[in-house]
């Protein structure tokens, strides 16, 4: 799915028809298998883009249309004739061919030239799209800009909210970086094959369905947040990546760490302040980023990358989640304001043209008076990040001490070298005074604070910074205790930090979970329980083949910290509930119906019940759907399991689709699982959806082990559909 390629829609049952249409997919380096170009971000050129197509199919491209005109091909059509039309296109070098089928009416379309762009971001497409209409008012210039979102006509009435969060965003992005969006229109497509999950195109943002298409009626609260972040992610683009592009892959995380901080992070914590994205940046986005850079298979966030055929392998957490975590971290430590000037003064400077990593560091240097470039340089150009390791010598300080963490423990001496400057944000507690010494840092290998006389501390305030705290086995115990003093963030930094550590061998597995249940029992809210929850996840997937009683104790506590919620907060949306209470619902009952809570499974089969017979969803809350669907397969039969597949091939939106995914994934009958196996092979499934699958049968304990057989010996069709 890269070039311009074929897509195919779902069929219309109110027309017969499954749509065809075509679309551009060029970043990295495929826009030469399109036209012929030197794919290097650098190089920049201003584009003439001319389509031909049936006057009843709508053409797209970066820039809006200037000229639209009959056109009549000739019985053998060929790029002789559009030469003859007047247009511009080069010098024919080699004999162009058609297809012969040129019955119809056809009209040629001119658009306006591009500005200065790079060849990853020309994009263009054709096919019978649906469309809805808004409008952007910059404040700016006072230009308004019409902003447009493609679909088939099947699906058009989901894009509603997707077209509204461009209204929403656009001025906020002009309001913090003082620079407008700078060209005619933007429009949105909403494609149904689409490798990557969107695509930041200038002025012609693609991307999956369930990249963009939201039922306000049948969607889940997860479906809705997934919208928005992803417009807000792409639409940073506009900025990061279009109007300032980076020199050369190396610097990568320019375009993809900040389209993550500010469209998953800072933009949205405007527009829905509710959501609590700064927060769930946590549990997302730091998480991921800590769990592949503690692999010693991991990268710098500035990779060297002087092969074009490996640029794929750098669009990972590393460039995305870490890129972003540490942009986070330095706004923390210069202040968001500042931070955001420095953003603004950089992008200013480098309008329409190129950038590297250290045009960035001079433009937060020049708003905050710090030296950026000294403070961040190890976290860019250096792999992995530190544990920082804390001592209670009793009297009254701690000594704290920095070491590369890997998730296997056993760091090597040669892989212990990088000393990181480390803002260790030392929050004191003292009865009623809580204060947070933001000048603390930890620049050298190890280094003595004082507290103060302060009895109950805890290292990385609010969980800003990139690293792992190990604490003292006492210590340790009394944070678990003391937990609910503590804010959300550092809540849910403590838990992980626990539990990651025990898992690498830093401490007792027994220590860990002390703190999990010890926050656990006494926890309110969703984000520090949905740790906890992961935590005891985790666990059971790694003891997934201990014996039964293992098993069993690992899945009472899990019941023993979930089943008061669903107690308190029941399994239907109550008028009034915030969006962390329908996360929480779901967390709780989800996990729950993992740990086979026999109340809870009976509550969720009474559901399914008549939906199964006939096609009732009306007890089935979409927040709650995914659990539902795949505890029917989980413990049900064919009858069951048809349904679900009825539902993957003809679903009411993208995101019952994808949880139909995960139920098929979730059957134990071995009689089932062949069924979902064979789809993998027989082209039931997209290239696109293959990760869903095998990541729910790798989480499905009767289909691990078939997982991997799977992968050995199906490896290269398996391989060539995920590239």
């Amino acid at each position: 799915m890269v070039g311009y390629y074929k897509s195919d829609g779902d069929l219309d049952e109110a027309t017969g028809k499954r749509p065809i249409y075509a679309l551009t997919q060029f970043e990295p380096t495929a826009a030469r298998r399109a036209f012929p170009s030197w794919d290097e971000p650098l190089l920049k050129s201003q584009f003439a883009i001319t389509m031909i197509a049936r006057d009843h199919e709508t053409v797209l491209a970066n820039m809006p249309s200037v000229s639209v005109k009959p056109w009549k091909p000739a019985s053998n059509a060929s790029i002789d004739q559009v030469l003859s039309e007047g247009y511009e296109l080069g010098s024919l070098l080699t004999k162009s061919y058609s297809s012969g089928k040129t019955e119809g009416n056809w009209n040629i379309t001119k658009f306006e030239n591009t500005p200065l762009v790079s060849t990853y971001l020309v994009a263009f497409a054709c096919g019978e799209f649906a469309s809805l209409e808004s409008e952007h008012h910059s404040l700016l210039t006072g230009k308004k800009i019409p902003l447009k979102i493609y679909a088939t006509p099947n699906q058009i009435k989901q894009a509603q909210f997707g077209l509204d969060i461009k209204k929403w965003a656009l001025p906020v992005y002009e309001e913090i970086f003082d620079i407008a969006y700078p060209l005619p229109k933007l429009d949105t497509l909403v494609a149904h094959d689409f490798d990557a999950g969107a695509m930041e195109n200038w002025g012609l943002i693609t991307g999956r369905t369930t990249a963009y298409l939201y039922d306000p009626e049948k969607s889940s609260l997860a479906a809705k947040k997934r919208v928005a972040t992803v417009q807000c992610h792409e639409l940073a683009h506009m900025w990061f990546g279009d109007i300032v592009t980076m020199k050369w892959w190396d610097n990568l995380w320019l375009n993809e760490a900040f389209a993550t901080l500010m469209g998953e992070l800072v933009i949205p914590d405007r527009i829905w302040p509710e959501w609590k994205v700064r927060q769930e940046f946590l549990n997302v986005h730091l998480a991921n980023a800590l769990s592949l850079d503690s692999q010693r298979s991991s990268h710098p966030i500035e990779v060297d990358c002087p092969d074009a055929n490996q640029i794929n392998q750098i669009f990972d957490s590393i460039s995305y989640s870490k890129g972003a975590s540490v942009l986070r971290m330095l706004s923390g430590v210069v202040g968001e304001e500042k931070f955001l000037k420095g953003v603004s003064i950089y992008l200013k400077k480098h309008v329409y043209g190129n950038a590297e990593t250290k045009d960035l560091w001079e433009g937060i240097s020049e708003s905050s008076g710090l030296d950026v470039a000294k403070i961040m340089a190890n976290w860019t150009l250096k792999i992995g990040f530190p544990v920082i390791t804390v001592e209670e010598p009793g009297d009254g300080t701690i000594k704290v001490t920095q070491n590369r963490f890997l998730s296997t423990g056993d760091v090597k001496p040669e892989e212990d070298e990088t000393i990181w400057y480390v803002p260790l944000e030392v929050k004191t507690i003292n009865g009623p005074t809580e204060e947070v010494d933001h000048k603390a840092v930890l620049n050298e290998r190890s280094t003595t604070y004082n507290l103060g006389g302060a009895d109950t501390f805890k290292l990385n305030a609010e969980t800003i910074g990139v690293y792992r705290v190990k604490y003292t086995p006492e210590r340790l115990a009394k944070l678990g205790k003391d937990a609910q003093k503590f804010s959300v963030s550092d809540r849910v930094g403590l838990v992980s930090d626990a539990t990651t550590l025990a898992r690498a061998g830093y401490g007792k597995t027994s220590g860990s979970l002390t703190v999990a249940l010890g926050v656990g029992e006494t926890e309110q809210e969703f984000l520090p329980l949905a740790q906890v929850g992961g935590a005891f996840g985790k666990l059971a997937g790694v003891w997934w083949e201990q014996p039964e009683e293992v098993r069993n104790a690992i899945s009472a506590a899990r019941i023993k910290i979930f089943r008061p919620v669903i107690e308190r907060l029941g399994y239907e949306d109550r008028p009034g509930d915030a969006p962390d209470v329908k996360e929480l619902r779901e967390l709780a009952v989800s996990t729950a119906a993992v740990a086979e809570d026999a109340d809870v499974l009976a509550e969720l089969k009474s559901r399914f019940q008549p939906f199964l017979e006939n096609n009732d969803d009306s007890r089935i809350p979409p927040d709650l759907q995914r659990s539902i669907f795949s505890n029917a397969v989980r413990h049900g039969g064919e009858a069951e399991y048809n349904k679900i597949l009825e539902v993957y091939n003809k679903p009411p939106n993208p995101s019952s689709k994808v949880d139909a995914m995960y139920a098929l994934a979730a059957a134990r009958d071995p009689k089932l699982l062949d069924r979902t196996f064979a789809m993998l092979s027989d082209g039931s499934v997209k290239d696109q959806d293959l990760y869903i699958f095998f990541y729910g049968l790798g989480g499905n304990r009767a289909a691990r082990r078939r997982v991997a057989d799977y992968f050995f010996d199906n490896y290269d069709a398996v391989s060539s559909g995920v590239e």
